[in-house]
């Protein structure tokens, strides 16, 4: 049981958590407590695992039930050390676009299938090797451009969206900024599912609202399942994700080892593995691409809660919910306009991810290196510059992603070999001298209050 991460200490009494304690991936609090939390997680990852499904034409019930799935994998695969819940990637949601319109929905699931394999194959090679190369192909002026240029990549679509009904994408976007600010706690942290269900109201009271296919549905019954098709074509598309989630998936696993104080290093490649197998399942059965869910960690920082029995419960949950076919419907009855306001917030936070990378990480623009990969990279995914070879087409992303790659690495290799690099490649913690300097000299200067 132990191995299968399913073995569960009582913390403390399991009725409260003592100031300053936090609830172990290997502990639990009573049952009633831990489903509680497990539901929860549910809620936390609702709003953004069903709008990946909604503005990509998916069945909702479908993803639900895989995300399920796949989070039982994952806690299986990491053996119960890696709380997490698996829900919707958004880095999926441009190639699945891209490739509906070339291949058709089987298409696109024949690129999600291979994305988790590759991605299943990264995790195999960290875990075996360690995550350094990583952090040498990909360092953080590179990952950074990668996930902008995804996230802008998608304003195109956010604005077809908004456009269709303006007056409700309004309302929806404006909710979300309000209640990310009005509210603190879990309510804050769920700002796009309330603009969502503001929006839906909205769109409900302006007749934007159809539910002819829900009303049809039955209450219970199985999920729509769908077969991949496999063409060349789509590697161009889905090809960059995997270097998303690669980097996504590390994050968030160093994340939780800070707030459960334990070393995940180890464990960091079955991470990998898993998410990369949970993706591959889930485009075998008609179902998007996975990934590991910030929402979630905020939720754990939240409760103090990190047993991995709350998500054994989420994913059951989630599986349980996905077996009523007018429960998937109802979510597909969400309107353009609902989905408009909440893709103008929703890929525009992709994008700034991106920036936040290079902030934490002190990327110095004064280094040309630096300064000309994001410049072209994001030039060539905002635009999407698009190259087609045979049955081979490449967007935007692909391009944007490997303009990133060859660009750092190619200038990196010419600037060591002629000796140019003057600049460093990150910025000093704190201010430099010189503008520490000025600083002094400018508060020496300013008049002295009396």
């Amino acid at each position: 049981m132990s191995m299968l991460g399913i073995k569960w200490k009582l913390h403390g009494t399991g009725k409260s958590i003592k100031p300053g304690h936090v609830v172990a991936p290997d502990e639990r609090l009573a049952w009633p407590l831990t489903i509680g939390v497990g539901m929860q997680h549910v809620v936390a990852m609702f709003g953004a695992t069903f709008l990946v499904p909604i503005i990509t034409g998916m069945p909702p019930a479908t993803t639900l039930f895989f995300s399920g799935i796949g989070t039982l994998l994952f806690l299986v695969i990491t053996k119960g050390r890696v709380p997490s819940y698996l829900g919707s990637s958004f880095a999926f949601i441009a190639p699945i676009m891209a490739s509906q319109q070339q291949f058709g929905v089987p298409g696109a699931l024949g690129g999600v299938v291979l994305a988790g394999a590759a991605l299943a194959l990264v995790g195999a090679i960290v875990q075996k090797f360690g995550a350094g190369w990583i952090n040498r192909l990909m360092p953080p002026i590179v990952t950074g451009a990668i996930v902008a240029l995804i996230g802008l990549n998608l304003a195109p679509a956010a604005k077809q969206n908004f456009d269709a009904a303006p007056v409700t994408a309004v309302v929806t976007l404006a909710t979300i900024i309000l209640v990310s600010v009005l509210f603190r706690g879990i309510l804050g942290r769920l700002s796009i599912l309330v603009g969502v269900v503001v929006g839906y109201l909205v769109a409900m009271l302006r007749g934007e609202v159809s539910y002819d296919k829900m009303e049809a549905a039955a209450l219970v019954g199985l999920p729509q399942f769908q077969t991949p098709e496999f063409h060349v074509g789509v590697l161009g598309l889905f090809v960059p994700v995997v270097l998303v989630l690669v980097a996504e998936n590390i994050g968030h696993v160093k994340s939780v080892a800070a707030m459960t104080g334990q070393n995940l290093d180890g464990v960091s490649g079955r991470a990998l593995m898993a998410d990369g197998a949970a993706t591959v399942l889930a485009g075998f059965g008609g179902g998007s691409g996975t990934t590991t869910y910030a929402e979630n960690i905020g939720v754990m920082a939240a409760t103090k809660v990190y047993s991995t029995a709350a998500y054994w419960v989420a994913g059951v949950f989630a599986i349980v919910l996905s077996f009523s076919p007018k429960f998937g419907e109802l979510i597909a009855t969400v309107p353009p306009g609902v989905l408009g306001g909440a893709a103008t917030m929703l890929y525009g936070m992709i994008g700034i991810l991106g920036v936040k990378i290079w902030v934490q990480n002190r990327v110095n623009f004064s280094n040309p290196v630096n300064l000309t990969t994001a410049a072209v990279a994001l030039i060539i995914g905002i635009a999407d510059y698009t190259w087609t070879i045979g049955d081979l087409k490449f967007t935007g992303i692909a391009l944007g992603s490997a303009a990133a790659l060859v660009i750092y690495h190619g200038m990196k290799a010419i600037a060591k070999a002629r000796g140019t690099a003057a600049e460093p490649e990150t910025e000093p913690a704190g201010l430099p001298p010189q503008a520490k300097a000025a600083g002094n000299a400018a508060a020496r200067r300013a008049p002295k209050k009396r």
